[in-house]
């Protein structure tokens, strides 16, 4: 990636001049201008760095941005400038927020009402990479499905931020977890997460050492890889399972016979929390407000992530993409 020389004036941030290869992406400075009605200046701390941000910059996923832009969409830093308007921000308040785009950069402006308190026990690097995983996993065992304590919730790509995340979040609601992942030291993260038990799913049968550790079948699927892995998964649910649809980082998208579905009354639910966010952001505050509760009286427990500078954006996104680099990752301006 390339670089332009930034002056105090400025800020830096990483742009995407349209989309396709990732190598494309070059870090410019733009000026800094006084935060409009409504909104607040972040100075950013760190970016979160996710699998989706990749996809998006090399139109791969479903929503196409208009390029040029800047990527990047869960940011941490500290209030710089409040703009007319902001009522309960001060310069120098620590705070999260769920941008959509502009993250990967020095500073964003963002309307107040977006905006969430971090708790003081939580790093601000380690707050910018729990919003996506964290959020979408909330989202699905909250508000998509319900887990009751004592259910057994088998998480798929385990070693990943959005596995992490689903077995921090399902044990804070009282399920017990396997974690199916493909490496030792993946499986060897979940274990830490506090998985209850793991498959090794390029080397064990998914689905019977599934039924076999739950004792007939598991309540849950949470499913962010897709692919050849997705039905041996969906035929280890029992009676009344609920099959978790996040995404298919592995690639191909499964197709799925439907009887699988019909028998045991089982069912499939969709999870874009994504989209979502966009059709319900007041619903999206609340889960980032009850997000920052559950870490601030130690219910969930993220991961400290990899740091790297906003140059390694494109590295870091296509270790992502090739599965390369497990946990989390953010940006540091």
């Amino acid at each position: 990636m390339n670089e332009e020389v930034a002056t105090p004036s400025v800020a830096r941030a990483v742009v995407c001049p349209e989309l396709g290869p990732l190598d494309q992406l070059t870090v410019q400075s733009r000026p800094i201008v006084e935060p409009g009605e409504g909104m607040v200046r972040l100075e950013v701390a760190a970016s979160g760095v996710n699998f989706v941000d990749g996809l998006i910059c090399q139109g791969k996923y479903q929503l196409k941005p208009q390029a040029p832009f800047v990527p990047g969409s869960e940011v941490a830093g500290t209030v710089a400038a409040v703009g007319p308007g902001v009522d309960g921000w001060a310069v120098g308040d620590r705070a999260l927020v769920f941008c959509g785009f502009g993250g990967f950069a020095s500073h964003v402006d963002v309307p107040a009402l977006s905006l969430v308190r971090v708790p003081a026990s939580l790093s601000l690097p380690r707050a910018a990479a729990l919003v996506q995983s964290y959020a979408t996993m909330l989202f699905t065992l909250t508000r998509r499905t319900t887990v009751a304590a004592g259910e057994w919730v088998l998480v798929l790509g385990a070693g990943g931020g959005i596995g992490l995340a689903a077995i921090d979040v399902a044990r804070s609601l009282g399920a017990r977890v396997i974690a199916a992942a493909s490496t030792p030291e993946r499986l060897e993260a979940a274990r830490a997460m506090g998985a209850e038990a793991t498959i090794a799913y390029e080397e064990e049968d998914l689905k019977t050492r599934a039924r076999e550790i739950s004792g007939g079948g598991v309540d849950i699927v949470v499913d962010p890889v897709g692919g050849a892995h997705s039905e041996p998964a969906l035929r280890a649910l029992g009676k009344l399972g609920r099959f978790c649809v996040i995404g298919f980082a592995s690639g191909p998208i499964p197709a799925v016979p439907l009887n699988l579905v019909l028998l045991n009354n089982r069912t499939v639910v969709g999870v874009d929390w994504g989209g979502w966010t966009f059709t319900d952001p007041f619903g999206n505050r609340a889960i980032l407000d009850e997000l920052m509760s559950m870490v601030a009286d130690g219910r969930l427990h993220p991961t400290e992530p990899s740091t790297y500078p906003l140059e390694a954006a494109a590295s870091v996104m296509t270790a992502l993409l090739d599965r390369s680099l497990a946990g989390k990752a953010v940006l540091i301006p």
